[in-house]
Parts: C-alpha cells; structure tokens; sequence
C-alpha cells in the first residue's frame, strides 16, 4: 500500500490552489475548475470545491473545518522558506523552532486556516531518517 495524497475541501479552489503554488513553487495540475493537484516527488496535495462533497455523500466534509490534521512538507531551508512566505502567510503559529525530534520547522496557516508544516530535517539522526526516503 502506499499513501498517495491529501485533499482539502475548500469554498474558493482557485483562491486556495494558488496559495499552495506560491508558497510551494510547484505549479498545479488542475482537473475541472473544481480540483486541482499540487505534486510531489512523494505525494500529492489535492484541493477540491465543496461541489464535489455530494460525490461522497452531502455532509462527508466541511471547509475550513480542520483542527487535527497538520500538511507537511519538507524543504530544503526552512528559515529561507520563512522568509519567502512573509507576505504571503497572515498567522505563522511558530517561528522556525528546532524540534527534539531534530526537525526544524515552521507552522503556520493556510487563507482556509488549515495547519500546515514546513520542516528540515537538521540532526544526524533526523537527516539519516529522510535521507532513505
């Protein structure tokens, strides 16, 4: 089995997709005006309208709902992507922080207030962990 993506349901997918493509510098690859993918080498973010809900029942999900699920993406230099997203992010919850797992990472809030993660892995330990991956 392998984990392939995350989608977000959200009310504006343009407004959104383009966050994502900012603050990542990936372009999205977009199915209809109502999803778009945004993919790694790894996995794939998708975003999609509220109008695709009904596919899987009426009230399956909820925009702008989330306050258990943290996106992750790891980078090259986290400090450098924080200074790449002010501007672009209105509520940073924490300043690039080394964490005792030996990641250093930045969190902070998507416009749909979804948590999202950018990390390096910074410790031997944490940099041996990714580096098979």
């Amino acid at each position: 089995m392998d984990f392939m993506s995350i989608r977000i349901i959200t009310e504006d997918v343009a407004r959104l997709t383009g966050f994502y493509e900012q603050a990542t510098s990936l372009r999205a690859g977009w199915s209809g005006p109502d999803f778009a993918e945004i993919s790694t080498t790894r996995a794939t973010l998708a975003i999609a309208s509220t109008r695709t809900v009904q596919l899987f029942g009426s009230d399956a999900a909820r925009p702008s709902d989330n306050h258990t699920v943290i996106i992750e993406f790891r980078v090259d230099d986290v400090d450098g992507a924080h200074r790449n997203l002010k501007g672009l992010v209105d509520d940073f919850v924490t300043e690039p922080t080394t964490m005792p797992w030996g990641n250093r990472s930045l969190l902070f809030r998507d416009p749909d207030g979804n948590l999202v993660n950018f990390f390096t892995p910074v410790t031997p330990e944490a940099i041996e962990k990714f580096a098979a991956r």
